[in-house]
C-alpha cells in the first residue's frame, strides 16, 4: 500500500510539472509551471503538517528549501 501511494504521488507530481509545457507559448508555460510548483509546495507542507505532526511554517520552509536546492542543481546542470 505504501509503495502504491508513493508511486501515485510521484506520478501526479511529475505529470503536473510537465503539463504546463504543452502550452505553445514559452513564457505562459513557465508562469503556469511556477504556479503549479507553488501549489504543490503548499500541498506538501499541508500534508506534512496534517500527517507528520510538524508545524505548517516549518514544513513549508523545509520543503521550499529542498525545492530551491533541486532548482539550483538543475539550473547548474542545465548550463554545464
Amino acid at each position: 500500500m505504501r509503495g502504491t501511494i508513493t508511486g501515485v504521488g510521484t506520478f501526479i507530481g511529475g505529470i503536473l510539472h510537465t503539463l504546463p509545457f504543452l502550452i505553445p507559448t514559452y513564457h505562459v508555460a513557465i508562469i503556469a509551471a511556477i504556479v503549479v510548483v507553488a501549489v504543490e509546495l503548499v500541498v506538501l507542507a499541508w500534508l506534512r503538517w496534517r500527517f507528520f505532526d510538524t508545524s505548517f511554517s516549518r514544513s513549508f520552509a523545509s520543503i521550499t528549501l529542498a525545492g530551491a536546492v533541486i532548482a539550483g542543481v538543475s539550473a547548474a546542470l542545465g548550463t554545464a
